[in-house]
């Protein structure tokens, strides 16, 4: 099975995104920031990521770039999924190493279509 960790600082973002998920086949984990999630990668990398931008302690997207160093840090797909919609925020994500790139509010299809485009499904 593959697995999925889920970083967001909200836990209802980070239930309904776990939720979608797991009905699409994935184990999943969750942190609520950037250095949980770093420490989860730590233990055991995962197949997928959905990553918030802004979250305390260290935010989505230098997660990104911490992650791309670590050994076998170019393994996992990663999805942002966050509020921060403006091109200058996309085309740094992509710049780090982000594979996809939603808004939200999101949905199940949205997430669905997205792990579809990168080939996690």
């Amino acid at each position: 099975m593959k697995s999925c960790l889920i970083v967001d600082d909200s836990r209802v973002v980070r239930k309904v995104a776990r939720r979608i998920a797991h009905d699409l086949g994935f184990d999943c984990r969750e942190a609520e920031d950037g250095q949980k999630a770093y420490e989860a990668c730590e233990e055991a990398m995962p197949d997928a990521v959905i990553l918030d931008w802004n979250m305390p302690i260290m935010s989505g997207i230098e997660f990104l770039e911490k992650l791309r160093q670590m050994d076998n840090g170019n393994h996992p797909k990663v999805v942002f999924c966050t509020t921060e919609n403006d091109l200058a925020h996309i085309q740094r994500a992509m710049q780090a190493g982000a594979n996809e790139y939603i808004m939200k509010p999101f949905d199940s299809e949205i997430i669905e279509s997205k792990f579809t485009q990168i080939g996690l499904l």
